[in-house]
């Protein structure tokens, strides 16, 4: 069996978001934004990874994790960036991490504050795609108004076990590799998910937030918001992903100014879970060309 994953790093209210950090130590800084239905969590293993390269702050999103609803209720891809440079400004320039959903919010992120982003990684980014996966159709379905609320009601029926074993196949290439400590993380948490009474609410309407993003035209689209983001940029796809087709980062080289890709080929949707020691080693490449940034330290 593999070694004993190290425990969640301890986490505290930072301003109207909890955030969890890792010991203070590096004097640069890194953000972690998680995806839809995430929270800080996820990023427990790529945070001890790169915790003597960077001070790590994983957020919980607005309504996710341990953090209260966003008092405005509102749950777009704009408010929950919002939050994020919320935390930047305490932390001072970071280099920013998202994946899936926390990619679109920290490529907003990263277009709208410069000043506060001194590189950027991506891991599997929900970027709109005319081809969605099965996945993301889902999600699209589950946004509609009534029936996501008709969904989740109904998932509730079905017992915890089976619908984190169900998201895990999902969103790893392998389930079977997911530590069983990280899996009775996932149900514990699940079920005090559960007796949160906005808990269904905060992933319906963060859902509908990234499906209008998929929708929306003009200049300020994410496909635009990319082509401003001056900071070096870090794009990483898992071959088997399957909520997130790996094509798209064709696109992603196209549009953004800075940008290396890589593919894992044995990853799926969650590759810093999958294989933290991989994308860790991506991560510290990018900080290392940024030490001369486009941001200065904090002092």
């Amino acid at each position: 069996m593999a070694a004993q994953p190290v425990p969640h790093w301890p986490g505290r209210m930072i301003g109207p978001v909890y955030v969890r950090s890792t010991p203070k130590g590096p004097a640069e800084q890194a953000v972690f934004v998680h995806g839809l239905a995430g929270a800080a969590t996820n990023w427990t293993d790529l945070m001890d990874e790169l915790k003597d390269t960077v001070t790590g702050h994983a957020i919980d999103l607005p309504g996710a994790g341990f953090s209260p609803v966003p008092a405005d209720g509102d749950y777009s891809v704009a408010a929950h960036a919002g939050a994020v440079v919320g935390l930047l400004e305490h932390t001072g320039p970071a280099h920013l991490f998202g994946n899936s959903l926390g990619g679109a919010i920290a490529v907003r992120v990263a277009a709208s504050r410069p000043d506060l982003v001194r590189s950027l990684t991506l891991v599997s980014p929900a970027l709109p795609d005319l081809l969605p996966r099965y996945g993301p159709v889902r999600i699209a379905a589950a946004a509609v108004p009534r029936l996501g609320e008709w969904v989740a009601d109904r998932l509730r029926l079905i017992p915890v076990e089976q619908r984190i074993t169900a998201s895990m196949s999902m969103v790893w290439a392998d389930a079977g590799a997911v530590h069983p400590v990280r899996l009775r993380d996932a149900i514990d948490e699940q079920r005090r998910r559960d007796d949160l009474p906005h808990a269904g609410e905060a992933v319906i309407r963060s859902a509908r937030g990234i499906v209008a993003e998929y929708f929306r035209r003009g200049e300020d689209t994410l496909w635009r918001q990319a082509e401003k983001v001056r900071a070096r940029t870090l794009i990483i796809h898992g071959r088997h992903d399957r909520l997130v087709r790996p094509a798209m980062a064709r696109k992603a080289y196209r549009t953004f100014r800075q940008v290396r890709l890589v593919l894992l080929p044995t990853a799926g949707h969650v590759a810093m879970m999958e294989t933290p020691k991989v994308v860790a080693a991506e991560a510290r490449r990018l900080i290392s060309e940024t030490r001369l940034g486009n941001a200065p330290l904090p002092s």
